[in-house]
Parts: C-alpha cells; structure tokens; sequence
C-alpha cells in the first residue's frame, strides 16, 4: 500500500532528531516527543511537525496509521498503543475511605463533648472515696456502685452508633456519585475512522494514531493535530481563558487540544496525546488529581519544563493578536488570564471549571439552614438553662438545706453529679439540634436522582433536582422536544410546480434531478447518513443532523443514491465548505470543475436564501430571472401555506463561478453568497410527540408556563405550537419573531429596558426565529423580573452548542442527551436521556416530591424535638434528673433523625402533585397546617408523658422513678415512659406522611416498603431495648398489659391526629409560619461573593455544622465565619467544617459570568487547597 512506502521515505527521508534513542522500534516516534510537539502553538507546532516529519502523513506513518482509512483496529495493535502512549483516561482522585469518613463523622462539637463527658462519668465511676455515705445525698449498695460505669460505657456505645451510620451515609452518597460520574463518562462516544469505516466507540478507547472526525458541538477527548477541516472554530476558554474562537488551518494553526469546544465547522484530526498525556491531563496531574502513572525518575524534570512550557505558551497566546479581538463577541464571556506560573496557573483553570457559576442558594437549602440554625440557638439556651437549673438545685439541696459540709474525699462523687447533669444538659442539646435535616435533604435528594434515572432524567446537579418542583415557566426548544426529530420532507416545490407529497421521479426534469441530487450529496455533512432499519419492517434509522437526513431520504424517495456520489467525491476533494450556524442559517459547499470553473450548492431556510436567488429553474430545466415581486408570490403561495401546516421550510440553490472570472474571494461571504439560483423548496415534516399535549396540559394545570422557543419561521411555529396546546384558540397570547422582540425589548440607544422585557414576558407562548442570543435575553428578563411578586424560577431545554449562556443563566439547564452536543450538555444541570418533554413534567414531580418529603420529615422531627426538649427540661427541674435518659435520648435522636429522614425521604411521588401551583421561592417550609399538627400532636404528647411521669406509679402500681439515687437499678416506671414516648413518634410517623391536612393517613403506605420496614424495624429494636436493654438502656423489662397500654397510648396519636385535621387552620390566626428563605438583601456582600463560587451541593449541611460549632462560640460571630464554608467545597460530607479550616491558601479571583458582555465580575474565594478545590469535580463536573 502507497502508505507503507510513504512510511519508509519518511524513515529514510527525514534525519530523525536527537531523541532517537528512545524510540522502541515499534512507532516513529516517541511519547515523549509527542508530548513536547502538543505543547506548541500556531506557527512553532507547524514548524516543528516539518522538521521532524516533513508533513502530517509524515507523523501519519510514523505513528503507522493512514490518513485516509486510520488504523486497522486490531484489538493487538490498540493495546500496544495503549501501552506505549497511554489510554484515553484520567484516573480520578481517591476517594475516601470508611475510617476517612468515620474519623470526619467523630469531628461533630455535640458528639465531642458527649464523648469527653461520658469518658470522665466512666473514669469518675471507678473511683471508691473512703467513707461516704451520707456526704453523697444518696444510699447506694455494693452492687450499684459497680455498675456505675455502664452509662458512660453505653454513651460511648451510642455515639460509635451515630458515627458509624453517618460515616456510611456519606460513603454511600458518595458512591452513588461515582457511579452518576461514570454512567456519564459511559455514555460519551466519539466517532473514529478504523480500517476506512466510520464508527463511534467510547471515549476512552481512543489511542494515539487513531483518525477522528470532529464536528459543531463536540467537546475534544484528545490532542490531535489537524489533517482535513472545514471552517473549524474552536472555543480554547477552558485551556487559556481567551474567550475569542480560535480559527484552525492546516497552514496556519493545526494543533487541537482535549478539553476545547468545536463551536464551527467540522474536520478530520490525527490523535497525538490521550488521557494524562494530554494537555487537560497534565493539569489534572499537576493538580495530582490523577494519581501520576508517568516513570517517577523524569517526572520532576517533565514537571519543570512544563513550567517553562506553560509560561511560554502563556506569553505565545497574550501576544497572538489574531485570537484576541477583546471578549467582545461572546455573551457571558469570560475574561482573559493573566499568565500564571504553571501549578497555581492549573489550578486555578481547574478551578474556573469547577465552579462553572452556579445559579444562588437552591432554595430549600436555604430555607432550610436558616431553620435548622434558628432550632439550634433554641437548643443550645434550653440546654444551657438545664444544666444550670439542675447544679443550681443540687447545690442548695445539699449545702444548704441538709447543710452537709464539702468533705475533700468527698469531691469525686459530687462532681461525678456534676458530670451527670452536664450529659443531660447535653443530651438535650443533641436531641434539640435537628441533624438528620441534611441527612433527609440529601437521602432525599440522592433516592430521587436515582429513581429519576428511570425516568430518563440524568442529574448532574442534585439541587437542580428539588429546584424543578418550584418551576414556574418553562422554556423549551421545538424540534426534538416537543416533536419527534424524525424528519421526512413531506411537500416539494419544483420546476415551477408545488407537489403537496413526493413527486414521481418521472415528473422531474432530468436536468434538474442530477443537479438536485448532486447537491444533496455534497453539501450534506459527509457524517450524516441514512441506515437500514434495525428491526425488520422498522423505519431507516437517521444517523447525525436530521434536517440533511430529511434531504437524503428525500434522494432515496426520488430513487436516487446519494452515496454513490459521495464515493465519486469524497470528502477530502470538497473546494471549501461553509458550515450551518446560527448566523448564517445556511450550509454551502464548494466543487471545482475539471475546467478551472466552480460551483457552489447551498441550502437554508428559505425565507433567508430565496432573498439571495436571482433566477429560478423551470419545467424546461432552464433558469429564469426571479424577481422580488416572484419571491412574494411565492412566499405567500408555497412557503406560507407549508409553515402554517408546521412544516420547515428548506430552500436548496446552486450558483457557477465562471473560469474565466478567475477564483473568488471566499472569505467574502456576502459577495459570495448572493445571485444563487433556486432548484427547488422543500417542506419538511417533524411530528408532535404523541404523548407532548398530554405533558403540557400537566403543566399548565401545575401552574406552570410553557414557552416555545424555536429557531423555525413563526407560521411553522405557531402551528406546531397549536398541536402542542402551547397555544389554545381564542387565546390573546403574542407569537414573536426574534427581531421583533428585540425591537420591543431595546430603547433608542439599543440596550435592553427590564421595563419593555416585563411587558412582554408574561402574555409570550412562543419566539421563532430567535437567535441563541434572544433566547437568554429571554430567560435573564424573566428571571430578574419583578413585576409578579413572587420571582419566577425557569427551566430552560437547549441542544445545541450556542444555547450554552441560556442553560447556564436558568434555574434549571436541561440538555438532550440524544440530539444535545457536548457543549450543552456540560452547561446543563440535567440531561434528558430520551429528549422528551414528558421527562420534564417527571422532574417536575420529583422535585415537588423532594419539597414534600422534607416537610413531612420536619413535621416529625419538630413534634419530637419539642417533646423530648420540653420533657428533659421540666422533668430535670422538677425531679433533679432527666425522665429520659441520655442513651435513650441518643436511641429516639436516631430514630428520629436517621431512620424517620429514610422513612420519610423515599415516599414515590404521585399525580395529585401536580394539582398544585408551584410553591415559589418565599413559601415558608412549615405552613400554618403543620404548625398546627406540630402542636396539636406536641400538646397530645406531653399530656401523656408528663401524666405517666407524675401518675403513673398509681396508675400502674408500680414503684416510682422519681428522686432516685445516683446509680439505682432502672425502675418499670421510667421504662413505661421511655416506651410510651417511643410508641407516640412510631404511631406519629405515620400521621407525618401527609402534610396537608388529608384525612386517611394510610394513603398509599404499602407503595413503600422502606417506610414500613423502617417502622416495623424501629418496633422490634425498642421490644429488644426494653426488654433486654437493662442498665445501658436505663430500661426493667414490662409485662404484656404494660406494654399494651403503651401501644394503646401511642395509638391515640392517629385518632388525635383525626381531631386535629377537623379544626380549621384558618380559625388559628395566632400560628405563625417558619421557615423561610434568606432573602438576597440579608446576606452581606462578602458572602454573596463566597457563595457565588461554591460548589452546588451541601449548603444545608455547611450551614448546619458551621452553626453548631459557632454557638459554642458566642452567637453573635456567625456572619464573620463564612471562611469555613469555602473549606466545604469538596462537597462531600456533612461533619466537618471544624477539620478543614481553610489554609492561607493563595487567593483565587474567580471568573463569574454576567449577562452583559461590556464587563466581567470578579469574586474572591479563599480556596481551601488546592486538593479541596478540586474536590468538587469528583462530585458532579
């Protein structure tokens, strides 16, 4: 084969450079060159590529691959690829251990000082005074005195409890990531040319010498160097922060780099470097993100000459003019890096891409922390108040009343008192601080996501998934959303003739046809093909963009094949081609005669093209002069009628230059995209989803708007959006055109007035023909609206590269996953698996789920919390000693925490959900209703307890618990309390699973087997602690009429809870609610700019532990601790703002977008290091 001939010249041919000694006789040359050749630009990359290799089919050879048919794909010659140069994989950073976990679980203050007490009550216990008995307050025999130190003992035992289940908590959570992060990476493939076939395989089985092709929207898995391309522009933001798209040429710049984004056109490149050699990779390493796999002997000296590479190439790009045409094109640009020496330079791009902005605090998580702090302070002063009140009284009773003297033998056991009180003071405190919310948030929050992987919803960001449920507009794309992205053309107008289906081959003038279908050929992407069907009787599949899969089936209906004259032509023999974007709304592909001549084909939408036809091709086959009073009647008569039918209307043209004319200047474009000549229009049909009016009437019925935003001519549109139901008839909703909008929108100077935009929003169903420009004007002015009270949340669907600001700015990103390129799916905060509209009114109801489950488990845990407070703090004032004891208290802590936020955070969400209006962003978390069932049962419950503490030995007959000493055995009668407390938050739990005052609790119980399970299982735990708990648990074992009166007592909770339903909540004017989100104005600036550049998740938990460690702290510090925060960026676990204070770490500015081009915002964050900066990549890209 010519290329093995090529191959030996080049051997012969080029002397080899110094580094010859390492190449393995295997390829030409050597993973070290290769890196060091990636690490140059421009003009120096293409020099040196000649003087090593003469050419690209030079380094082709070397790198024994074609660069026409890529490599042969034998699975022998891949792997001593990916021996030799590495695979296409970044290994990511470690996760954490279990004993990692464990350790930052044990970090929690209240924890802390129960375990410091419980160790000093243990230590105290074997202490034996000489002679005490009267100087204690309490008769003790021998017995009691040795089992003194079972209640430290069980403390401790409790508290290994708690630890071990959060430690597994957060090993699970983040296992659960991992496999979100790998499911994702999964599913990214990358077309490749092997043996002269096209196919796709995984990214990660790219290895160096493969040919890959590249295409618009496509985010580069490897460097390469260029062979073929076409119009190529490529957006490097993410590798040198220069916003402005590069142009790549073979002549000029043809080096490609992993990591950059295709924004234009389309090209074939030779892969060089892969997975950590690849420019991406090296700053991952250098991050030490992937573990270094590189021979550790040169791996400081490749570090250094990557630092001087890195400055160089820093300078190199500072000083190419060419690319740095200021940041103005680009909306939400970001701004230009100061050259940076290499490691803080990675990390900090690292960081940039990291902390894509993220939208403000998601809003539950907000309300949230702000509640769970409040509960908190509460706490802490109950907690407080008890320990006093209780030493307080023990003092007076025994100095004073008895007036016992303080005997110096005697210390130990007084303060073994003291001790006691403190662990109840304490207890009080763990049962009062609420810590299972961010553990409901997040069981919550992870079990949706899962379950909505079922649904066809991925998502990327878990806050994306609750912030749906307060959705209130919804502004979604057209084809492929809302229609089924199998386009067939349906209508033609050819040879002065409109053919309402598919005209017979014979009605079509040969002429005419041979240019048509050599038209079609070439100025479709050479990637776009139709394939046989995969089932037999199924329909051909359409494979790349559909619009030019349309076109091709419309070749094959004419009984035409377009591939044979792709074969005469291939791709690389294409003059030049201008490729589809969003500007130009048109393709055109160039074709150079055998006579010097050229020809031009161009197709595009048809109002835009025909604007540009001068003559027009006949019956007879020959073009006449087509005049713009022709256009208008033909507007009006072919092109007007197939839009209002929904069809796109597509117009297809050719144009000759002349020999003679000499070459044109084909970066002229208007010059050279003017006196075409029409061959035919055609209508294309894409049907409705037949399931979309069914979702959209969901929506509209949940109170949610749908908005229809296209890029399709506005009679299209509208009739798309009638099917639909956007639009219902007789309604007096606007239907705009892009450029009428923008008229609307802007003052005499140009700029956009919030003012006009507030006119227009709220009646706007649908924009056609908008620009991806429009489309985030669109969403910014809804979302900075103020005209409705309450600010509207927007969900936003996009495919395509340019919708990236629009997914970025809204609440809600949603990308298809199918039709969506890269681009966008990286902007996006979900991914629509099957790009179908009904998946969003899925998330919709999760998300309203998610809100739902976390009031039903607030419900719960403030009726507990307010009970168990309450009862330790009268029980403890009035009897010296807390009715529930600390490890009791530590068993219903985990009930109510651990178990109830599991219970009660995997409810499955129904249909009744989106019955209701959307609950927005000030609707506070605890409504007047729970407020009402919260004190209606708390009144109930501590009736019960407090009768049971100060009666029940009489109505049992039974010993009394009360003013017992020191170490007594534990008594029937403060075991029956403990079980009967138990028993009403089991039966409570239940009456939590509705929230809305609906009567029949037990609505759709058995739908949810961890709920039952967990009740059930609660139930036969507390059987084993009663009955066979003995001293740890404080517990005697009770007889079955006890235990039946206590099931009966806790019972009771359902029937009360019926009463309670049966009292209107508007009578109580007196309820207040809680839980309301900060508002934007409450929080100061600083930490406005902090919380800009967190990662999305953990704000509750953040807020939570940071404010447990502050009221230890003194209250009034809490607005001056936001530094802790930044330490959370890794994002990963709940305990532990104490450990990461954040090093002096080096400043960071980091870059956040802001919706006008003309400036750039800056925020500063403390960056924990650099490894807690990068820790939030392993959560969610």
């Amino acid at each position: 084969m010519g290329a093995t001939a090529m191959a030996n010249n080049s051997y012969s041919g080029v002397k080899n450079p110094a580094g010859e000694a390492n190449h393995d006789g295997e390829f030409g040359c050597s993973l070290k060159e290769l890196r060091a050749l990636m690490e140059l630009r421009g003009a120096e990359g293409i020099n040196k590529v000649q003087e090593c290799y003469g050419d690209v089919n030079g380094l082709c050879s070397r790198l024994k691959s074609s660069p026409v048919d890529g490599l042969t794909g034998q699975p022998a010659d891949i792997d001593k690829r990916k021996a030799e140069f590495g695979q296409n994989f970044i290994p990511p950073k470690k996760p954490k251990t279990f004993l990692q976990l464990v350790w930052e679980a044990l970090q929690d203050v209240t924890l802390i000082i129960l375990e410091v007490a419980a160790i000093v009550s243990l230590g105290l216990s074997f202490y034996h005074p000489p002679d005490t008995t009267d100087a204690a307050g309490g008769v003790e025999d021998e017995g009691e005195a040795h089992a003194g130190w079972i209640e430290g003992a069980a403390i401790l035992l409790s508290v290994i409890c708690v630890v071990l289940v959060t430690a597994f908590n957060d090993w699970s959570k983040e296992k659960q990531f991992r496999g979100l992060q790998s499911r994702i990476e999964q599913e990214q493939k990358f077309t490749v040319v092997r043996s002269g076939q096209v196919i796709q395989i995984p990214v990660a089985e790219i290895v160096v010498g493969d040919i890959a092709q590249i295409k618009y929207g496509d985010l580069l898995p490897a460097d390469g160097i260029l062979i073929q391309g076409n119009d190529l522009k490529i957006d490097e933001s993410s590798l040198t922060g220069e916003s402005d798209h590069v142009k790549k040429t073979q002549e000029k710049d043809p080096m490609l780099l992993s990591g950059t984004h295709v924004m234009e056109g389309s090209g074939k490149m030779l892969v060089t470097a892969v997975g950590v050699n690849s420019q991406t990779g090296i700053i991952f390493t250098l991050l030490g993100a992937g573990d270094d796999e590189e021979d550790d002997e040169d791996d400081d000296e490749k570090k250094k000459e990557k630092e001087k590479k890195k400055e160089k190439k820093n300078k190199k790009q500072d000083g190419s003019v060419e690319n740095r045409k200021k940041a103005k094109a680009q909306d939400g640009a970001a701004m230009e890096m100061q050259p940076l020496n290499s490691d803080e330079g990675a990390e900090r791009e690292e960081k940039r891409k990291a902390n894509l902005p993220k939208k403000e605090k998601s809003v539950l998580q907000g309300k949230l922390t702000k509640l769970a702090v409040q509960i908190g302070k509460a706490g802490l002063v109950m907690s407080a108040i008890t320990v006093i009140i209780l030493v307080v009284l023990f003092a007076v009773d025994t100095f004073w009343l008895q007036e016992l003297p303080w005997v110096k033998e005697c210390t130990p056991i007084y303060i073994q008192f003291f001790v006691k009180f403190f662990i109840i003071g304490v207890t009080v405190l763990v049962v009062a601080v609420p810590e299972g919310l961010p553990l409901a948030v997040t069981i919550s929050l992870a079990y949706s996501v899962k379950k909505m992987m079922k649904d066809n919803n991925l998502v990327r960001h878990l806050d994306a998934c609750e912030t749906m449920g307060n959705a209130t507009a919804i502004c979604s794309d057209k084809t492929g959303t809302l229609t089924m992205n199998r386009m067939t053309v349906v209508q033609a107008y050819i040879a002065d003739k409109h053919y309402r289906r598919v005209p017979e081959p014979e009605l079509v003038p040969s002429s005419i046809m041979d240019l048509l279908i050599l038209g079609i050929g070439v100025n479709c992407a050479y990637t776009t093909k139709i394939m046989s069907p995969e089932k037999e009787g199924g329909l051909p599949r359409q494979v790349g963009n559909k619009t030019e899969c349309a076109l091709l089936g419309f070749a094959l209906d004419l009984k035409r094949d377009y591939q044979a004259i792709r074969n005469e032509i291939p791709e690389e023999r294409l003059y030049k081609v201008y490729t589809f974007n969003s500007v130009r709304k048109s393709m055109s592909t160039v074709l150079k005669n055998a006579d010097g001549s050229f020809r031009m084909f161009s197709k595009g939408a048809s109002e835009i093209l025909l604007k540009k036809c001068y003559k027009i091709l006949t019956a007879s086959g020959e073009p006449k002069v087509f005049r713009p009073r022709d256009r208008d009647d033909m507007m009006k008569k072919v092109i007007e009628p197939m839009a209002s039918e929904g069809l796109r209307t597509i117009c297809l043209a050719y144009r000759d230059f002349p020999a003679t004319d000499g070459e044109p200047d084909w970066d002229n474009e208007t010059d050279i995209l003017t006196s075409l000549t029409c061959m035919c229009v055609v209508g294309i049909e894409d049907p409705v989803r037949p399931e979309v009016p069914d979702a959209i009437r969901k929506c509209q019925r949940a109170g949610i708007t749908v908005r229809m935003v296209t890029g399709d001519n506005i009679n299209t549109a509208r009739a798309i959006a009638t099917k639909c139901g956007i639009l219902q008839p007789g309604d007096e909703f606007l239907c705009l055109e892009g450029k009428e909008f923008n008229r609307r929108i802007r003052n005499e100077k140009g700029e956009i007035e919030q003012e006009r935009i507030d006119k227009i929003w709220p009646k706007l169903r649908v924009l056609a023909r908008s620009s991806p420009t429009d489309k985030h004007t669109l969403v910014k002015g809804i979302i900075d609206s103020t005209v409705i009270e309450q600010r509207q949340v927007v969900a936003v669907t996009g495919d395509g590269t340019n919708d990236g600001p629009a997914l970025k700015k809204a609440d809600v990103g949603f990308a298809m996953g199918i039709a969506g390129t890269d681009v966008a799916k990286e902007a996006s905060d979900i991914i629509l698996t099957d790009d179908n509209f009904s998946s969003i009114v899925k998330a919709v109801m999760w998300g309203r789920n998610v809100y739902d489950s976390i009031s039903k488990f607030l419900q719960f845990q403030l009726t507990v919390n307010v009970v168990a407070v309450i009862v330790a703090f009268t029980g403890a004032c009035i009897t010296q000693d807390s009715p529930l004891k600390a490890v009791q208290m530590l068993w219903v802590n985990l009930i109510m925490d651990t178990f109830a936020s599991l219970a009660l955070a995997t409810e499955p969400p129904t249909e009744a959900l989106l019955l209701r209006k959307p609950y927005g962003r000030n609707k506070p978390l605890i409504s007047r209703t729970m407020m009402k069932n919260i004190l209606g049962h708390g009144v109930y419950q501590l009736t019960i307890i407090f009768t049971l503490l100060f009666a029940g030995e009489r109505m049992f007959d039974i010993d009394s618990g009360r003013n017992t000493p020191l170490h007594a055995p534990p008594t029937e009668h403060y075991t029956i309390v403990f079980n009967t407390f138990v028993m009403m938050q089991l039966f409570n739990e239940i009456n939590a699973r509705k929230i809305h005052g609906e009567r029949n609790v037990f609505e759709g119980i058995f739908n949810n087997l961890i709920f039952c399970s967990i009740v059930f299982g609660t139930f036969i735990i507390q059987i084993v602690i009663v009955q066979f708990g003995g001293k740890p648990f404080s517990c005697q074992g009770l007889t079955i009429d006890q235990w039946l009166w206590c099931i009966f007592l806790g019972f009771g909770c359902l029937l009360w809870g019926q009463v309670i339903s049966s009292i209107p909540t508007s009578r109580l004017k007196f309820l207040k609610t809680a839980g309301h989100g900060t508002q934007k104005e409450e929080i100061p600036e600083e930490e406005l700019d902090e919380m800009e550049d967190l990662d999305e998740i953990d704000h509750a938990e953040r807020e939570l532990r940071r404010g447990q460690i502050l009221w230890f702290r003194g209250l009034n510090r809490i607005q001056t601790q936001m530094d802790v925060v930044s330490a959370f960026q890794s994002g990963t676990s709940f305990q532990g703002a104490v450990r990461r204070q954040p090093s002096s770490g080096s400043q960071h500015h980091d870059v956040t977008y802001v919706s006008s081009p003309s400036h750039v915002a800056f925020s500063t964050a403390t960056a924990a290091t650099a490894s807690a900066t990068v820790g939030c990549e392993c959560v969610f890209p």
